[in-house]
């Protein structure tokens, strides 16, 4: 590891972690997922392959394409909050994070289906009637994200993603059908690993506390509609950093905690993230999140799982508005004076019952 980066016995054991799940990622884009001939959905980003700012409440699965075939999509939707199918250019191991854009998307909203949910979906550079996503030369990557919002009732998708035209069984693998997969594998290990920590150091650098706030994504393979706030945190052992903002009308809101290498910390066994259907607002309409070492009791506590500091993570997802969080750091002693008597609060044994539940619903949503 570089001089700079954190080095005490459970930072390296946790960079370690971090490199061999962006290695094991990186397979399953390229080797598994990476066939534009007869691809396959892989999910190359989940809470055991954390990188990349994934977030905690959507299941995401992509396969490599090319502009001049025709695809079908099909199956049933779930019922997941939100979810949108994007074609996109690059790869996300490319290392060229500003170079990627969206060639066309579809989401929950705009998508045909029938009574049952079923849909057929086709991409091809030629428009078709019904559920289309246009390609063009440079479309290389179908990308689904699927946002859950009530963890314990939304269920997953059920699809299948074939090119139209293929012939069955599949050809015997070949060194020149393997190759680019191999020399792509090659570039998510050295472009794609120099580049998402680039990204993470970028995050760090900046004031901790505190947040920087896009507009709605639209065109550059972020989710369409979808605002970020990304900053970092730093809370010591005997602090407390208050979190605040008022919800805006939106489809979909969260917060979520990240360690230096911009992954996700544990949100299963963990309340390292909430979301509006997790979060508990106070009285008069504010979230107040509270990240604290120690569990200070509070329903709306943000566990840093030991880190004095990372990266962070809001989202508001097609918002009326875009508000701007707060934090104030207080004493970890006096945070309760800090909050407003209406606050909600949780004993030892409801935190227990409510993290047996984030995990279980992680598991099923995930189809383990």
């Amino acid at each position: 590891m570089e001089a700079d980066v954190p080095a005490s016995p459970r930072d390296r054991a946790e960079g370690w972690r971090y490199l061999l799940r962006f290695v094991a990622a990186s397979i399953r884009a390229t080797i598994v997922a990476g066939d534009p001939e007869y691809p396959e959905f892989g999910r190359v980003i989940e809470r055991g392959l954390a990188w990349g700012l994934d977030n905690p409440d959507c299941n995401y699965s992509m396969t490599r394409i090319r502009g001049d075939a025709i695809y079908r999509v099909a199956g049933s939707t779930g019922s997941a909050r939100h979810f949108e199918y994007q074609v996109n250019t690059g790869h996300f191991g490319d290392g060229n994070v500003g170079g990627w854009e969206t060639v066309s998307s579809l989401h929950r909203d705009e998508l045909e289906v029938d009574r049952d949910g079923n849909f057929e979906l086709i991409l091809s550079a030629e428009e078709q009637p019904g559920n289309w996503l246009s390609l063009n030369q440079h479309a290389s990557l179908l990308f689904l994200r699927q946002y859950f919002s009530s963890w314990e009732s939304e269920i997953p998708a059920r699809v299948f993603v074939e090119r139209v035209g293929a012939a069955y069984p599949e050809p015997e693998l070949t060194p020149a059908r393997l190759a680019p997969r191999i020399d792509e594998l090659i570039e998510w290990l050295s472009k794609g690993l120099r580049g998402w920590e680039a990204m993470s150091r970028l995050i760090l650098a900046t004031e901790s506390n505190a947040v920087t706030l896009t507009e709605p994504m639209e065109g550059n393979a972020g989710l369409r509609g979808q605002a970020y706030g990304l900053g970092h945190f730093h809370c010591e052992p005997d602090q407390a950093v208050i979190l605040e903002f008022r919800p805006p009308q939106c489809r979909m809101w969260g917060v979520q905690l990240c360690g230096w290498f911009w992954d996700s910390l544990d949100f299963a066994t963990r309340q390292s993230s909430l979301n509006d259907s997790q979060a508990i607002l106070d009285d008069d309409g504010v979230f107040r999140g509270v990240i604290a070492h120690e569990d200070p009791g509070v329903a709306n506590w943000l566990d840093p799982v030991g880190r004095v500091e990372g990266s962070l993570g809001v989202r508001y997802l097609f918002p009326g508005e875009v508000p701007q969080p707060s934090f104030r750091v207080v004493p970890a002693a006096r945070l309760r004076g800090e909050l407003p008597g209406s606050t909600t609060l949780v004993d030892v044994g409801q935190r227990q019952r409510a993290l047996e539940r984030r995990r279980r619903s992680v598991q099923l949503r995930y189809g383990y």
